[in-house]
């Protein structure tokens, strides 16, 4: 599929308030790991392979399993995840998902007992950065997922050459 616009050169400022959102949510002090299963699991709902792609290769060089990862789109069925970990999956399946719903109460209530005020408010600021790049990488075609690791890389200040390779 060809890309249908290279956004960061049309909109640049856009683009980098979005890295620098990224920025704040990795260092606002949510779990990495717990991040990563997020966003893969926005990712899935939204059907982004692109992100899918480099969060499932961000999550497993954090030391995540392949058994969870699998399973993630099956996480209700499964024993695999902690009780913060499905709280915070059903908070972004809720938020992903808002028009069906509207967020309800028993997802609000239970993410919020596991997460207090403070985190789930990173954590919905984070599911909300997920869905935003899920839009535009799905709307404007984009591809080449080792050019798009090496942008975020830089973003983020990581500097292990091999993972942000690619």
């Amino acid at each position: 599929m060809a890309e249908r616009l290279r956004y960061g050169k049309a909109f640049p400022e856009g683009i980098h308030a979005l890295l620098d959102l990224g920025k704040t949510i990795n260092a606002s002090g949510l779990d990495e790991k717990l991040l990563h299963l997020v966003f893969t699991r926005a990712s899935q709902l939204n059907g982004c392979a692109y992100c899918i792609d480099m969060h499932t290769k961000d999550a497993r060089a954090l030391g995540e399993t392949e058994q969870r990862l699998y399973a993630l789109d099956a996480w209700r069925e499964t024993s695999f995840y902690t009780s913060r970990e499905r709280a915070a999956l059903a908070w972004t399946e809720a938020i992903t998902n808002i028009q069906v719903g509207h967020a309800p109460e028993a997802a609000y209530q239970e993410v919020h007992r596991e997460f207090g005020d403070a985190g789930l408010a990173k954590l919905t600021l984070a599911i909300s950065y997920i869905n935003v790049w899920n839009r535009i990488a799905i709307g404007f075609r984009a591809n080449g997922f080792p050019s798009a690791r090496k942008v975020c890389c830089r973003a983020l200040a990581i500097s292990d050459e091999a993972f942000c390779a690619g």
